[in-house]
């Protein structure tokens, strides 16, 4: 009796986790839901009272708007080049300084290190004016080399590196393969990139998600509507005496898209690298 007991207590613990994770998934992409919603209405049921929750059919009609108002397709393309260019050098700089900070001893290692760990509290406003300045000489604006190279220096990207690192590679099999004769590069390319990848998945989903939202730096180096990424070409939609919600909902749902597909696809990679911080 004492058991049946405790297995019906513990399915009906089981039973109210899962409704409270349910719930708790469909909180959360109710903005998504409402969002679409949005996007098929026309813009006075924005306002609404009651807020409109069912679909319409104007989802064609709004993003025909918003590709009659900007180059969508073209903003769209730079920023996938921008995002994937930025995510790229980011894995690289992070995992080898990840891998330096955890393996390797040199003298002010650990100033060196809180030094970029207290670069993650210095709000990014406040770098504005001389970074812009620095750009400009460079003769770097309205190039999407001017908005990336601000992004390839990624204090927690090192931050996380460096954890999973310590924690996933052995000491002993680092040492065994330098008793091989292999290089520090060597090392890193074959015996710490394969077991670091699940972090790599999860970094690469947070750099990709991060610049593709930033607004403030783009919007200061961008002028030339050739060179708009996807933010600055959304936020032009809004320049006008009427507010059309419709279209620029339209177009920020199109926008995120290519998120969904990008977490989808890394998906397993990105729970793994949450889940098994063991070594394989």
């Amino acid at each position: 009796m004492g058991n049946v007991a405790g297995t019906k207590k513990f399915s009906i613990g089981r039973i109210a986790i899962y409704l409270f994770l349910s719930l708790a998934s469909l909180l959360s992409l109710f903005p998504f839901y409402w969002m679409f919603v949005m996007a098929t209405r026309p813009s006075a049921a924005y306002n609404s009272i009651p807020p409109t929750i069912t679909p319409g059919n104007l989802l064609v009609e709004n993003f025909q708007k918003v590709l009659g108002q900007i180059d969508f397709f073209k903003a769209m393309l730079n920023t996938i080049i921008l995002c994937t260019s930025v995510t790229l050098v980011v894995l690289l700089i992070s995992s080898l300084a990840g891998f330096a900070f955890a393996k390797f001893k040199f003298p002010g290692k650990n100033i060196f290190f809180l030094g970029i760990l207290l670069t993650m509290v210095i709000p990014p406003q406040l770098g504005l004016i001389p970074q812009f300045y620095m750009i400009s000489k460079a003769g770097l604006l309205d190039t999407l080399q001017g908005v990336a190279i601000l992004f390839f220096l990624n204090p927690l990207g090192i931050f996380l590196m460096r954890q999973y690192v310590n924690g996933s590679v052995p000491d002993e099999l680092l040492e065994a393969a330098k008793l091989d004769g292999c290089s520090n590069f060597r090392i890193y390319r074959s015996i710490v990139l394969p077991i670091i990848l699940p972090a790599f998945a999860t970094l690469g989903i947070i750099v990709f998600t991060a610049v593709w939202g930033e607004f403030l730096w783009q919007f200061t180096i961008l002028r030339d509507p050739e060179m708009y990424t996807i933010q600055v070409a959304l936020a032009t939609l809004s320049n006008t005496f009427k507010v059309d919600f419709g279209m620029i909902l339209s177009g920020v749902f199109w926008a995120t898209v290519p998120l969904i597909v990008i977490f989808l696809l890394f998906n397993k990679l990105f729970i793994s690298s949450i889940t098994d911080g063991a070594v394989k």
